[in-house]
């Protein structure tokens, strides 16, 4: 079997074998394939495309190119969540002390951000002194003594995958769905949870730009984990706006500080209900969504999810006392009210240019290597559908550098007015189970 065979069967149009993917994965960790061939493999992707069972046999070979956490000692069943990214996407931190907080494991995987979306560890290692590195050993422990355990990804789960993802990103083959979603799974399936929830996010603000293109992943995701036995699930969800009102990694944790005691933006609340509610479905704790969202709100009007996140907090090692008093997280030097300089309701939001100006001011990374701050960001006062006067404040801008002229700018042409009232965007677009 000759790498250069199976890039022209690609480039032809034909069907990869399960042997054949198992002789590229295999040969490209060991680095007996070289960069440049499986580049032209991944282009080949690009144009041609995989089918279902050639997406399902790539996943599977990513998937077993490295660990795999056994998780058989976790009692119950273990849910797990992924969310394809987005601004301003703190779920991570409601949602599973909610489900925590209602006796269903969490183990969860997560990873950093990079470029104007945020990463859930960013947000955590935020709280002082918390730490996201543990042994698989410390991992299962906590989950079972307290149902909830957020780490960091290991280093030797999916080589594979992090080999091409690499690759990818330097050869134009990122947006590419059966790459995207092998990519997404193999982590997933690797990490070793009973069952999927997948936020699949679309709009400017998302790696997916169509709903369309969301909805094709969701399939293709859901496919892959209910071929490998997961019971694999998908919500589609609008990042044409911000989720929540704040962007930045402690402002974050504060908004979800607020939400889990009762008191968030309304559309952070709905989303983790109704993720939470699915969860507690794939878990076996709930027989509908009704019930399940009943007993996600219990939690947070009786403080058993806020104190499920101390809980957590505490057992990675971090000062619980920022959960009960958030006023203790560092503040910025300055917050900066940028105002309106138009009048009237607002039409769109671009979520991709707040997240960019939140990065700018040292919230995020352009490089991974780079340093986070983590008290600086942006809190929004006006959204979709909101009317804004002129002299209005628009965005808080939370910084230690000040605010440039361009970036202030960038901040007022985010925002979008029109004379009529604007309908407000529906959250959820679609549920695939």
């Amino acid at each position: 079997m000759r790498m250069v065979d199976l890039i022209q069967k690609k480039k032809d149009g034909s069907k990869l074998t399960e042997e054949e993917i198992h002789f590229i994965i295999q040969g490209y960790v060991k680095e007996e394939i070289p960069d440049y061939q499986m580049s032209a493999l991944m282009m080949a992707i690009c144009f041609k495309g995989l089918d279902k069972e050639e997406t399902a046999y790539l996943t599977k070979e990513m998937m077993y190119s490295g660990d795999i956490i056994d998780l058989s000692q976790i009692n119950g069943i273990k849910v797990d969540k992924h969310s394809t990214g987005g601004v301003g996407d703190k779920t991570s931190l409601v949602l599973a002390p909610l489900v925590a907080a209602c006796h269903v494991p969490v183990a969860k995987m997560s990873g950093r951000g990079l470029g104007h979306t945020g990463g859930t560890l960013d947000k955590l290692e935020s709280i002082p002194h918390l730490s996201i590195d543990m042994s698989e050993e410390q991992f299962i422990k906590q989950v079972n003594d307290i149902q909830i355990a957020i780490m960091g990804q290991n280093g030797h789960l999916v080589p594979a995958d992090k080999k091409m993802y690499a690759l990818r990103d330097v050869t134009a083959t990122v947006a590419c769905i059966p790459l995207i979603a092998s990519s997404i799974m193999s982590k997933k399936l690797a990490a070793g949870s009973d069952t999927i929830l997948l936020d699949v996010k679309y709009g400017e603000g998302a790696f997916m730009k169509t709903k369309e293109d969301a909805k094709e992943l969701a399939r293709t995701m859901i496919e892959i984990g209910k071929s490998l036995g997961r019971d694999t699930r998908a919500i589609i969800s609008n990042m044409n706006q911000p989720l929540g009102n704040a962007i930045g990694n402690s402002l974050e944790v504060k908004e979800a500080i607020e939400t889990l005691n009762g008191n968030g933006p309304s559309d952070l609340l709905e989303l983790c209900l109704i993720a939470g509610s699915h969860m507690l479905m794939q878990a076996h704790m709930s027989d509908n969504l009704i019930q399940a969202r009943k007993m996600l709100q219990e939690t947070i009007d009786n403080k058993k999810a806020i104190h499920k996140l101390k809980e957590m907090v505490k057992a990675q090692g971090g000062d619980e006392t920022y959960i009960e008093n958030p006023q203790k997280f560092k503040e910025a030097k300055e917050i900066i009210e940028v105002k309106s300089t138009s009048f009237g309701y607002i039409k769109d939001l671009h979520a991709l240019t707040l997240g960019l100006v939140s990065m700018k001011l040292g919230g995020g990374r352009e490089t991974k290597d780079d340093s986070i701050d983590y008290s600086v960001g942006l809190v929004l006062n006006k959204k979709i559908s909101d009317y804004c006067k002129k002299g209005e404040t628009l965005v808080y801008v939370h910084t230690n550098k000040g605010l440039s002229y361009e970036l202030k700018e960038q901040i007022l042409d985010a925002f979008v007015f029109s004379q009529d009232p604007v309908q407000k965007p529906s959250l959820i677009d679609d549920i695939f189970i």
